[in-house]
């Protein structure tokens, strides 16, 4: 079960923007795979937060990092909709 307090999904974050985060995803490729590939970074991130695959330093700090630069496009792309 994921804890919202350690997720960083979208919906989460931003839930003002869930109605076009929601139109986004059903009608626009490119978001779609872009939040695809977010929250299965985010995915990653929290098994290591509850310890259920720990990841080392460097591999959790790019990851993080990664997770983000795509954070910024997908706001970015749901607030110019």
């Amino acid at each position: 079960m994921q804890s919202s307090m350690l997720s960083h999904s979208l919906a989460v974050e931003f839930p003002e923007l869930s109605e076009k985060i929601h139109a986004l995803k059903a009608n626009n490729h490119h978001f779609a795979r872009l939040l695809a590939e977010h929250d299965a970074i985010d995915q990653r991130i929290i098994r290591d937060e509850e310890k259920i695959e720990p990841l080392n330093d460097e591999t959790l700090h790019e990851l993080k990092q990664q997770r983000l630069k795509l954070k910024d496009e997908l706001y970015q792309m749901a607030t110019s909709a």
